[in-house]
């Protein structure tokens, strides 16, 4: 059995906390540009939190972070992975194999991160 991950409810509000934070001011409105970029098409879905993501997987890096976005645009999955859950996701092919306690224990694991990681 799997355990069930959390979900982030994210905002706008929270994507330009976090470009603000990141990014000196003379980048921001770059940053968010390219970051509109993900969410134009019907089958982008949950754009905040994607981009909210690729915030996190670029790591103040500007060319990362539009790597990211390229990547999202082909396969959100593929940010949002490895930016809530990067141990889960490095262990995905294993989970069923650990009990339901060290499932627990990575999924509780990667959440606090992330959430240090968002209100810092």
């Amino acid at each position: 059995m799997r355990v069930p991950q959390r979900t982030p409810t994210v905002t706008d509000a929270d994507v330009d906390r976090v470009a603000w934070r990141d990014y000196p001011a003379e980048h921001v409105e770059g940053v968010l540009k390219a970051l509109a970029e993900y969410g134009t098409e019907d089958y982008e879905r949950e754009p905040q939190r994607v981009r909210l993501a690729i915030l996190k997987l670029a790591n103040r890096d500007l060319e990362k972070l539009r790597s990211w976005v390229a990547q999202a645009k082909m396969d959100y999955r593929d940010v949002l992975g490895p930016a809530e859950y990067p141990l889960y996701g490095k262990k995905w092919g294993r989970m069923d194999h650990l009990s339901e306690e060290e499932q627990r224990s990575i999924i509780e694991s990667d959440w606090a991160q992330y959430e240090r990681w968002l209100k810092s």
